[in-house]
């Protein structure tokens, strides 16, 4: 009569993912019921994520639970699951056990049947923190007149087991030991009608109401009978109700009907409906007396998510809070954070990790986070993608305005430089050092001091050709002018005697064929660069978390080497040339000047190579534009600066009579 249990663990495992525990224990009784129970309730739970925090199978044989009591016990005193599910029979083994932790104070959520509604009374209650039980029983209608019948009873009339042990219970009434049939000390026109005024089941239990229906089966089956036809017209009525076990057994299986109570009854086996089941909360509190409150109900025959539902305001008003005790085996990891499992730890145990770099999670118990797409990056707090800001050497940024004021400044002091000389032209100084050569590296200074330009703004494709290219061949240009400086200097005093016409011949040819020589060296190795691998722009997304850094990269960076290389043979070389013409003897002799400029143009960019590949986007872009303007200002100030202080504020010495004089000297 009695349906078989089979919703039962859908209906916990739904009740434990609604308070959102996912930390169980699990104590049953060691029987084929139990077992499939068990089997049952493990493939829900492994459905639905949810871990057990122990698993004890009582078994049936005293002795040998005995034996293993104490570790039952001690197993579900240690564990950290404040929820625990109760299956089997009351009067097996488990129950003593169940007992045994009650009475040892042990407080956990009990989630069980409706059979183990009676527990261990308690001397203490503690309304702040819920340990009680919660009970599921199959759902059926209020009988008729039940109610009333319970509360209108005498039970001195009756010998009713149980209407005596509830006399007792609530009236504080002596019972026997053995029978508890014999009640004294109570009074004759007691009722249970008081009990109205409490929370008091007056619904029969599982049992009484299997016997209901069993009974009710019974009457139909007979009912049945005494419609049937009979042959023997002389069989008495009451021997036709004597039935055969087989026609018994066969009238069983076609029986159905719907009792009184509303609910059908199909003693089919092949055609049994699931269960449904109302769930209660109970509260022991003391002195025996306990609180039992239907909070919900579970109906298998809902759509999946809505079989479950629970009367929240009635849970508030018996718990005082909508929200009962956790049970988890590990905090939740809160957006920002991954679950880490170690090895052995069962699904719903893990520890909590950060996010890696760049990657979030905005939700609660991820297993992983999202990595952030190219264009963007995580937050601090790693739970959200923020869109990266475009980063490069702009003339709003304070240090390429900064740069963008220096290049501007020396450009037009070059300038102002270059108009001082070309108004000079005549005057002894500016036509001993070879006015067309300082012509030329003043030019070519103001393109130097230009070039910078290109390195600033929003980089594109033409401006990144151009300002390496750019860069290469105006530095040639520059710097094999110096040399010619230098070599002229040397072949004045060195290859020639004074007076002769092949001085005049040889100085300016040579100087011609240096800077064309150098230039065209220069072009060649910009001619291998652009077809091997030309700069490009260089989108990078990585080098820095909140920024997308748009450089031109370089292209081939061994050409770039072998341009920077060939600047600094170029400046060695006038370096040597200078110094070996330092003390040679001229009035304006400015060997000792374009040997200290080759110095300060080595020193530049010797530091500019380490500092260069040590730091990345607009830093490094903005470390090659500095050198650029330091290594030509050295230039421009250690070689013209003296030149303009003779001219404009000491022009005495600017004269051929102070010529002839130092010559005669």
């Amino acid at each position: 009569m009695a349906p078989e249990d089979t919703s039962l663990p859908l209906a916990m495992v739904s009740l434990i993912l609604h308070f959102s525990w996912n930390w169980v224990g699990l104590a049953i009784s060691d029987s084929d019921q139990g077992t499939q129970f068990l089997s049952y309730l493990r493939t829900e739970m492994e459905k639905s994520m949810l871990c057990f925090a122990f698993v004890n199978m009582i078994p049936l044989n005293m002795r040998l639970y005995m034996s293993r009591a104490e570790v039952y016990y001690n197993q579900i005193l240690t564990s950290s699951t404040n929820v625990v599910i109760i299956y089997g029979d009351t009067d097996s083994t488990l129950s003593v056990s169940f007992k045994m932790w009650t009475s040892r104070g042990i407080q956990r959520i009990w989630v069980t049947t409706s059979q183990w509604e009676v527990t261990t009374s308690k001397n203490d209650f503690s309304p702040e923190l819920f340990h009680g039980t919660l009970a599921f029983a199959h759902h059926h209608a209020e009988i008729s007149g039940f109610k009333h019948f319970i509360q209108t009873v005498n039970p001195l009339k009756y010998s009713d087991k149980y209407l005596a042990r509830l006399e007792w219970m609530n009236f504080n009434c002596g019972v026997s030991a053995f029978m508890c049939k014999t009640l004294r000390n109570c009074s004759s026109n007691d009722s249970l009608g008081w009990l109205l005024a409490q929370t008091f089941d007056m619904a029969f239990s599982d049992d009484s109401y299997d016997i209901y229906n069993a009974v009710y089966t019974m009457a139909h089956i007979y009912h049945e009978t005494l419609l049937q036809p009979m042959d023997n017209k002389e069989k008495s009525q009451m021997q036709r109700l004597i039935l055969p076990l087989f026609q018994m057994n066969s009238l069983l299986r076609k029986i159905h009907f719907t009792n009184p109570v509303g609910n059908r009854m199909n003693m089919n086996q092949k055609e049994k409906l699931q269960p449904e089941y109302d769930i209660f909360q109970i509260w022991n509190f003391p002195n025996g007396l306990s609180l039992k409150v239907k909070i919900g109900m579970f109906s298998p025959y809902f759509p999946q998510g809505q079989q479950l539902h629970l009367y929240e305001d009635i849970l508030e008003w018996a718990t005082g809070s909508r929200q009962m005790p956790p049970s988890m085996c590990s905090a939740d990891c809160g957006p920002g954070f991954r679950k880490f499992r170690q090895e052995g730890m069962a699904a719903c145990c893990f520890d909590c990790s950060p996010c890696p770099e760049n990657e979030v999670s905005n939700e609660t118990n991820v297993d992983q986070c999202v990595k952030c797409p190219e264009g963007q990056y995580a937050n601090a707090e790693q739970i959200q993608c923020i869109d990266k800001a475009v980063s490069f050497l702009s003339y709003e940024d304070p240090l390429g305005m900064a740069l963008t004021l220096m290049a501007l400044c020396f450009s037009a002091f070059t300038s102002v430089v270059l108009g001082i000389f070309i108004k000079h032209h005549d005057t002894p100084l500016v036509k001993a050092n070879n006015r067309n050569l300082s012509y030329t590296l003043l030019i070519s200074l103001i393109f130097c001091f230009l070039c910078p330009f290109l390195f600033i703004g929003c980089p594109n494709a033409p401006s990144c050709i151009l300002q390496q290219i750019t860069f290469g061949m105006v530095f040639t240009v520059a710097v094999s002018t110096v040399l010619a400086k230098t070599v002229t200097v040397l072949l004045a005093f060195k290859v020639t005697t004074p007076g002769r016409r092949m001085r005049y011949y040889l100085i300016p040819r040579a100087s011609k064929f240096i800077i064309v020589i150098c230039t065209l060296i220069q072009i060649i190795l910009c001619a291998i660069w652009l077809g091997i691998s030309p700069p490009f722009i260089d989108i990078d997304a990585k080098s820095e978390q909140s920024h997308i850094i748009i450089v031109c990269s370089k292209g081939s960076t061994i050409v770039f080497h072998c341009v920077l290389g060939y600047h600094g043979s170029l400046a060695l070389g006038s370096f040597i040339v200078a110094f070996l013409a330092r003390n040679l003897p001229d009035t304006f002799n400015e060997a000792k000047l374009l040997t200290f400029s080759m110095l300060v143009f080595c020193s530049v960019w010797v530091t500019f190579l380490p500092v260069y590949h040590s730091t990345k986007g607009k830093v490094m872009v903005a470390v090659e534009v500095f050198s650029i303007l330091a290594s030509s200002a050295g230039l421009l100030g250690c070689i013209f600066i003296p030149k303009c202080y003779i001219i404009l504020l000491r022009p005495e010495r600017n004269s051929l009579q102070k010529l002839k004089e130092k010559t005669s000297y």
